[in-house]
């Protein structure tokens, strides 16, 4: 199983275009020389780039070699994932889109400066730089590993050609570069996905009789309605704990709002997130549909007869050298594929990083710092995050087992820091104490967990893997990159008691249990500390979701539920305002807008009413 010249041109090609992107992105425009321009493409993208610029952020390699290997092992159950890409999508769409683009803000965690205070913003940007570096070394070392174990494609020269051209062209090209190479890079995705189920299936007698046979062999799996949270896969762990999966990547993760901060309006920034959801849906069904063609075909030619037993991540990559082994050029096809993944999810990485350095870790702290001074370190901070990539591979490969456990602690930290935003998103009363404990707290529950559950399973199964980490990303889903796809699925533990049943919790219902952890913690804690005061609250930063869910409550319960800060009521014209909840209980009706200012560039229109009321701005 080797490359040829063609298949090698094909991959060169890849890389070539990806980097002439940056390059021309480097020498057009005003030339990357504002960080508006670098960091957030001068917040005039449409709604199109930026959806398959989303979809590829976390549809990474791993995933790519993952959730077939997933469909081939355990059967059809993982699509159910889909269920929860809706509301996954449209509570970001509707909640957390129109917060953030509102304020302004260039980092996510500005938010929670202006909600809470510098301390809360800081802890969120380090537990982030923590995710994402660890994230970063994996999802670059993980597949050029595969790919060298399987065809002897020389690993680190994969490696450094990988990391130093995304390192060049997210340098040289800033966002604009990394959200138009994410388009061309998931069109070749798409291709390399298609070429294998096309020629597979047509190797086979067809996807008709693919279907056939992996229904005699129980592969098309029904629906599993147990509501048991410790078992590994059911419509409940994948339809609702897939939920708090997809707002922690699609809701509050720093690399999908700065795509949603760079679009040119709100309705754009909203367009694209609901343009992701049928891509997802159509990602998902080209995994399954790999899956389910590599299962049939292995069955009539068994994969890599004369090796040993092979590893999940190395399955899909035997199956598509030995279907495509006839066609030169569908292998380097399918390698393109492959790597797109990664050079999208890493120039994310990169992006993202040198934001948040930027915006929370440097700007504040030199406020005199120029604009050519500010997008030159900005500059540096990508290309310093790039070499920085690179190390952390090769400290990959140096840590053998220990691996597992940092891709474990990668999808440990997305959970704590989605329940950190809601806190603050959803409950007024909650102040900055209660926010650096409630953290605190979920981080600590998620270590706990999952480093608890890895060495269990470990001790008692004579060093195997833990069969919830064994779980295969879902398509687009950065926390569960996460748990260790490296491994090759084992079966549970029968019947553990205990803290063993407490461990083994369906890797899933890991981003629920976190954030809830967050929430109810720093609850208590700001309770007990002293609510925060209304005067103190920036309307801006909550959205008020008791008083919405439960509106045929009468008005005075509902001023109780917004500890006093206002409360979405309609005018005579059916528009939205707001109004202090202590005028309400006096009986006062919201006044109309009497006057309207349209903000030039702005994409919206600011109603202005009576200074005692909020500011209320209204999306086109």
């Amino acid at each position: 199983m080797e490359f040829t010249v063609i298949d090698y041109s094909i991959f060169a090609l890849l890389l070539v275009l990806s980097l002439a992107i940056g390059l021309f992105y480097a020498l057009s425009g005003d030339r990357q020389r504002t960080v508006q321009e670098f960091l957030l493409a001068s917040r005039n993208m449409g709604c199109f780039p930026l959806a398959l610029s989303l979809l590829a952020s976390f549809q990474s390699a791993v995933a790519i070699l993952g959730a077939p290997a997933e469909i081939y092992h355990f059967g059809t159950e993982y699509w159910f994932l889909g269920c929860s890409y809706f509301l996954g999508l449209l509570i970001p769409a509707h909640i957390f889109i129109p917060i953030f683009y509102r304020l302004g803000i260039t980092s996510t965690y500005e938010y929670l400066e202006l909600r809470f205070n510098k301390t809360v913003r800081i802890f969120g940007t380090v537990t982030f730089i923590f995710q994402m570096v660890i994230y970063m070394g994996v999802v670059l070392y993980a597949p050029a590993l595969a790919l060298n174990a399987v065809t002897g494609f020389d690993l680190w020269s994969a490696v450094l050609t990988i990391g130093l051209v995304c390192t060049l062209y997210t340098t040289l090209g800033g966002l604009k570069a990394v959200i138009w190479t994410d388009v061309f890079q998931t069109l070749v995705m798409f291709a390399g996905q298609l070429a294998v189920i096309v020629v597979g299936a047509q190797r086979v007698g067809g996807m008709a009789r693919v279907w056939h046979v992996a229904e005699q062999e129980g592969k098309i799996s029904g629906i599993d309605l147990d509501p048991d949270p410790f078992k590994r896969h059911t419509f409940w762990t994948l339809a609702v704990g897939g939920v708090f999966m997809m707002l922690s990547l699609y809701g509050v993760n720093q690399a999908q709002v700065q795509r949603y901060l760079s679009a040119r309006s709100e309705l754009e920034a909203k367009l694209s997130c609901y343009a992701v959801f049928p891509c997802q849906q159509i990602v998902l069904c080209l995994s399954c549909l790999t899956g389910l063609v590599m299962f049939v075909y292995d069955r009539e030619h068994p994969l890599a007869p004369t090796q040993g037993p092979i590893s999940s991540d190395q399955l899909v990559l035997y199956f598509v050298m030995d279907v495509l082994q006839d066609l030169p050029g569908l292998p380097g096809l399918f390698i393109a594929c492959l790597f797109s993944g990664s050079l999208s999810t890493i120039s994310s990485a990169f992006n993202s990083l040198a934001t948040v350095t930027m915006e929370d870790l440097i700007r504040p702290y030199f406020p005199g710092l120029s604009e050519s001074r500010a997008t030159l370190f900005s500059k540096l901070l990508a290309m310093g995050y790039g070499l920085l990539c690179l190390g952390m591979a090769y400290v990959s490969s140096m840590l053998g087992p220990v691996l597992q456990a940092a891709i474990s602690i990668f999808g440990m930290v997305g959970g704590p820091l989605l329940g950190l935003f809601c806190l603050g998103m959803f409950f007024p009363c909650a102040n900055s104490t209660g926010a650096v404990m409630g953290l605190l707290a979920g981080l600590a529950m998620a270590f706990w967990v999952g480093i608890g559950s890895l060495l269990s399973s470990t001790g008692a199964a004579g060093g195997s893997s833990l069969p919830n980490s064994t779980a295969v990303p879902p398509a687009g889903n950065l926390t569960t990159i996460l748990a260790t796809t490296l491994l090759t699925p084992t079966p549970a533990p029968q019947s553990p008691t205990g803290l063993q049943k407490f461990y083994s919790l369906s890797y899933m219902w890991y981003s629920a249990h976190n954030s809830t952890t967050v929430i109810l913690v720093g609850l208590l804690v700001s309770l007990l500390t002293g609510p925060t005061p209304p005067a103190a609250l920036d309307s801006r930063t909550v959205y008020p979701v008791l008083p919405r869910l439960l509106c045929c409550l009468p008005h005075k319960y509902q001023q109780w539920l917004c500890c006093g800060l206002g409360i979405p009521v309609q005018d005579d014209n059916h528009e939205d305002t707001t109004v202090k909840s202590k005028d309400l209980a006096n009986g006062l009706t919201p006044p109309r807008p009497r006057q309207q200012k349209e903000e030039e560039g702005q994409g919206y229109i600011r109603a202005v009413t009576a200074p005692a009321y909020a500011l209320e701005e209204t999306a086109f």
